[in-house]
């Protein structure tokens, strides 16, 4: 399989190529030049697979063809140690639990999945050290620098918002230590993700040091994450058959099923789309965004207009200007009028955001994150009658513990995995939003 850029300027690549790199040389995003669709066979039978199986056949789909299906195997399994139960909220909603791996977020999967493969093609390649730069708004940071962390020959840099991450987030990539170092950024996300892509094209600073991305701008961190798409519809279809009594078709869902994603960066609903085109039988997706609404805006003007983003309770979704958009717009060819077919949007102040939560705690007993709320609350408001949805539940509410107690007014218990994290000593590199001052901070490290 091969990748082009999504600019169209740079050279194919091989699949190590692309997640090396991580970047295209036109400064693009990497594609797969096809996507595998999946026989009627696999869906017909999905409800019956386990978790790691369901991702192996995937895996194979994406990266079947440059990896040895052994090696594939074992990386997929490895990083799938924990599970992502589907979970009934209220009447015709579920939650798609993603926080129970390591770092209690939807990132684990990916994070972990680009570690292991990474590494492979580091020692395939006999590499020395390679260098990897995330941005992170939240989640990204801790997924990535626990599933790097004492991985030899990689180093990581880890740059966050000065004061724009929750606690619980700043502590799991801050107390790490060995390979991995946090650059706290005076600035906002998007600061970071600039600092991270100008350094991806500076050409001295390359010559000094080997660098990649761990961002959702790599395609071994978005890709991945579809697995649990397709685990999520065999646990949705194996209920309804449990229900029933009955086989169900393979494509049992295409005209009910609706899925929400929390919508930030859009590597998340990337993934999901990819799924789709797969064969995943889905109705539509829908992102759901915080104040940070630049996507929903595009869907209802046809005009894409990033900006600054702003600070909200849901913090992991400040982007203004959300790197894989050009990927959705590349996947249907920039075609305003397909993306709207594909994509249903909505958006939630803080307020609102609240609301839900308290809402649906006092309700159901069920106690949602923030982004989690946005994507409940879309799903609600915008159900129509014979759908059904699944939200993604994308981080542990206990992670923005102290907003999601001041909401419920109730004490939220911290997991035992997260509690850890905050008995550790933070230590982080001050920096401002300047390239220059970041790239001699790079290249002082070198040396």
């Amino acid at each position: 399989m091969k990748y082009y850029s999504t600019n169209h300027e740079a050279p194919l690549a091989s699949l190590e190529q692309a997640v090396v790199k991580g970047l295209a040389p036109d400064r693009g995003l990497y594609m797969p030049e096809r996507i595998v669709h999946l026989p009627a066979s696999f869906f017909e039978g999905i409800q019956d697979l386990s978790f790691k199986e369901i991702s192996c056949r995937v895996a194979e789909a994406y990266f079947g063809e440059d990896i040895p299906v052994d090696t594939l195997h074992q990386i997929v399994c490895d990083t799938l140690s924990f599970e992502t139960p589907l979970v009934t909220v209220s009447q015709g909603i579920d939650s798609l639990e993603l926080f129970h791996g390591p770092t209690s977020a939807f990132k684990d999967v990916g994070a972990r999945f680009m570690a292991r493969l990474l590494g492979f093609f580091i020692r395939r390649q006999g590499q020395r050290q390679v260098n990897v730069l995330v941005a992170t708004s939240g989640d990204t940071g801790s997924a990535v620098a626990n599933g790097f962390l004492g991985v030899e020959g990689i180093h990581v840099y880890v740059l966050y918002p000065k004061g724009l991450v929750s606690d619980i987030q700043e502590m799991q990539f801050t107390t790490l230590g060995q390979n991995i170092t946090a650059v706290e950024v005076d600035g906002t996300f998007d600061d970071c993700q600039r600092l991270v892509k100008s350094a991806f094209m500076d050409e001295s600073l390359n010559r000094q040091l080997y660098l990649t991305s761990a961002n959702s701008i790599n395609v071994a961190r978005f890709l991945p994450q579809s697995f649990y798409y397709f685990n999520a519809y065999a646990q949705w279809k194996r209920r309804r058959m449990e229900q029933t009594g009955d086989r169900l078709p393979a494509d049992y869902g295409h005209d009910e099923l609706v899925i929400c994603v929390p919508s930030g960066n859009f590597g998340n609903i990337t993934a999901g789309l990819f799924a789709w085109e797969m064969g995943l039988p889905v109705k539509r997706f829908m992102a759901a965004n915080n104040r940070n609404d630049i996507f929903l805006k595009y869907l209802r003007s046809g005009h894409y207009e990033p900006r600054p983003s702003v600070a909200t309770l849901a913090n992991a979704m400040d982007v203004g200007d959300p790197s894989n958009f050009v990927r959705v717009m590349d996947l249907y060819g920039h075609d305003h009028a397909t993306v709207c077919r594909h994509v249903q949007g909505a958006a939630y102040d803080d307020r609102q955001i609240a609301e839900t939560i308290l809402q649906v705690w006092q309700q159901y007993r069920y106690l949602l994150d923030p982004h989690g709320a946005c994507g409940y609350r879309a799903l609600q408001e915008n159900l129509q009658p014979g759908e059904s949805g699944v939200f993604l539940e994308t981080a542990h509410p206990a992670k923005f513990k102290h907003t999601v107690e001041r909401i419920i007014a109730e004490p939220v218990t911290l997991p035992e995995s997260l509690q850890a994290f905050m008995n550790g000593r933070k230590q982080s590199v001050p920096m401002t939003a300047s390239f220059e001052d970041f790239k001699r901070y790079l290249s002082s490290e070198a040396e």
